[in-house]
């Protein structure tokens, strides 16, 4: 399998993930402003939507979207316990959990990394980012894991998309759980390896 990524951004969720699940994969970095490969090729020719995740099987078959890929890797290495089984309360807890973080966490973020969004929204976005992550705050007031007793997909989404704060210079200050938990996923051997291997600190 081969992922199409760029450092930091959302890939770095499926990245984790295909890390934890111990399946062989190769790395390609695409720059998104260019829409170009390493080399120099175009990939929009791989991918029409141009953005990163991307996952070429190893029968060719392109999967795009990162909840998709990472229930894709976490359904086919059910050994690793990344996603509770079909029909489990536990898996629709991380799939819950995977919903909340693309549609209130991740977009709310892009209009803070968008050069075109007006200076005079960004104070509205920061202030309705910052109230969802004193909800995400809140729940992981004395749990592990965001969405049960053990590390999930959704714990990669989510990890992701909380190293954004620190760049766009979002207040932190009070939300000791997420510290905490930040901490904690950033010492799993899986995440130091694919943050080292994505040139991130």
């Amino acid at each position: 399998m081969k992922l199409f990524y760029k450092p930091g951004a959302c890939s770095l969720a499926s990245h984790i993930t295909l890390r934890e699940s111990g399946l062989d994969f190769s790395l390609t970095g695409v720059d998104l402003a260019k829409k170009q490969l390493e080399n120099g090729d175009d990939f929009l020719k791989i991918n029409p939507k141009g953005q990163v995740p991307t996952l070429l099987l190893d029968d060719n078959t392109l999967l795009t979207e990162g909840v998709a890929i990472m229930q894709y890797i976490a359904d086919i290495k059910s050994d690793r316990q990344l996603l509770a089984p079909t029909g489990s309360i536990a898996r629709y807890r991380t799939l819950e959990w995977l919903n909340y973080v693309a549609t209130e966490l991740h977009k709310g973020f892009t209009p803070l990394f968008r050069p075109d969004t007006p200076e005079d929204y960004k104070p509205t976005a920061r202030a309705q980012l910052e109230k969802k992550l004193q909800y995400v705050n809140d729940s992981l007031q004395n749990v592990e894991w965001v969405s049960g007793p053990r590390f999930t997909i959704a714990d990669a989404y989510l990890f992701t998309v909380l190293r954004w704060a620190r760049a766009v210079k979002l207040d932190m200050s009070g939300l000791k759980n997420i510290e905490a938990y930040m901490a904690r996923v950033a010492a799993r051997p899986a995440v130091v390896a694919a943050l080292a291997a994505e040139g991130l600190n």
